[in-house]
């Protein structure tokens, strides 16, 4: 008996029916499409039981879903490596396209060209979208064609890119929903993936937040961030919307979206700044790595107070103030004198709106190793900055309970480690 012929759409990092470039393009196909995600044993297989990332996916696939069934379709989720799931779906559908939407870091980058070329030896057509950020790859660069390094002129070039598009095209396939194929796949629960219920949970994201976001961005006691960063990773929010309503909403809030993606185009670029500092004239750095230090840091037990919090705050949640982040990344690098590497794995580890572009390029910003870094002598103080940015102590109550019962020392003085660093720094950059 002959299978009919269907197209395939492959969901990763864009987690949601509106707006997607990639479903709408294969929902033009002339096949019937079969929604797919993959849970992938090369990323899950590193990760706790209990990751919270995980969970939002699941309940993120489970929407969809849900959602789906109400055209008579459904989410077809599979689990394995990669590559022999895709082997064995050959085998089970006569598969005459496959269209998904184009993720660039560097073991995406690797997995998408193997699965192309395994799609291309069946006969099978492949179609690729760009859909996770406004502008891609090269499609921002100085005049010689090289990439921006420096993010001021890359922000001015973005913005002058997309004033002359604005409002960016967006993607409403809804009318093509028909051309699901009809199905009623089992959706697989939580724990026959392999893992659990987290404590830990992705909070709504928040808009109203953007409007003031200019005058409150930098005080984590008020709860007025946006919450927006985890449905930007795993695609539950659409860029193009988001971009087209900041960029009449507020300008501070847009700019932080620019650095979204010149750290994307930074790692697409430079793969390299994964495992190595952007700037190689700091590699004569000679970091102190104390096992101890890198404990009470990531206990959040280093006796200063914003530091604490902060660390505190992510181990409980998965997030933290992005003003916190930059105290605690000095910290970790200019006071503890702990490579940045330590801190990104760290993050990486803990935070739900973990994206490596981002995690890589804000840990070598804060350690003055990377592009456009803060230099190595700008220090934080974390006592300043907590009288500036938390005064009555309120975000640093709410996750140091004891903190009015007598507070531990602070782990390491800070005018001491200051000079130590300025002066470690000096001496380790190669001429």
């Amino acid at each position: 008996m002959n299978k009919p012929a269907i197209t395939l759409f492959w969901f990763r990092r864009d987690l949601r029916l509106e707006d997607n470039v990639g479903l709408f393009h294969a929902l033009e196909s002339k096949y019937t499409v079969i929604p797919l995600f993959i849970f992938d044993d090369a990323i899950l297989d590193s990760l706790p039981k209990n990751d919270a990332r995980v969970g939002f996916i699941h309940d993120s696939l489970s929407k969809i879903n849900n959602k789906l069934q109400e055209t008579g379709s459904s989410l077809l989720v599979k689990k394995g490596k990669t590559q022999k799931v895709w082997q064995v779906l050959l085998q089970e559908f006569n598969v005459k396209e496959v269209f998904f939407n184009k993720d660039y870091e560097p073991y995406a980058i690797k997995r998408d060209m193997v699965i192309c070329e395994l799609l291309e030896s069946n006969k099978t057509a492949c179609f690729s979208f760009k859909d996770q950020v406004i502008f891609e790859e090269k499609e921002i660069t100085k005049s010689d064609g090289l990439p921006y390094t420096v993010y001021t002129p890359y922000k001015n070039k973005w913005l002058e890119k997309y004033q002359s598009m604005a409002p960016v095209q967006e993607y409403d396939a809804t009318e093509k929903f028909s051309n699901f194929h009809k199905s009623n796949y089992t959706f697989p629960t939580l724990e026959q993936i392999g893992f659990e219920e987290s404590s830990i949970k992705v909070i709504p994201h928040n808009l109203k937040n953007v409007l003031n976001y200019h005058e409150t961005r930098d005080f984590p006691a008020l709860d007025s961030t946006t919450h927006l960063s985890p449905h930007l990773r795993f695609g539950t929010v659409s860029i193009r919307k988001l971009v087209n309503w900041a960029a009449h909403k507020n300008q501070v809030f847009l700019s932080e979206l620019i650095w979204r993606e010149f750290f994307m185009q930074i790692l697409f670029s430079f793969p390299r700044v994964v495992t190595h500092n952007f700037k190689s004239a700091y590699d004569g750095i000679q970091w102190r790595n104390d096992e101890e230090d890198f404990k009470r840091w990531c206990t959040g037990t280093t006796g200063y107070p914003m530091v604490d919090a902060g660390m505190r705050e992510l181990n409980q949640t998965g997030y933290m103030h992005n003003r916190v982040r930059m105290v605690v990344a000095s910290f970790l690098c200019k006071h503890l004198l702990i490579n940045w590497q330590w801190g990104e794995a760290y993050f990486a580890q803990k935070l739900l709106d973990f994206e490596l572009s981002s995690n890589v390029g804000n840990w070598q910003w804060a350690a003055g190793t990377g592009c456009d870094a803060a230099p190595y002598f700008r220090v934080f103080n974390p006592e300043i900055q907590l009288k500036k940015f938390d005064e009555k102590g309120i975000y640093i109550r709410k996750w140091i309970p004891e903190f009015d019962l007598g507070y531990s020392q602070p782990i390491v003085e800070h005018s001491f480690a200051r000079d130590r660093a300025i002066a470690t720094y000096k001496a380790g950059i190669l001429k």
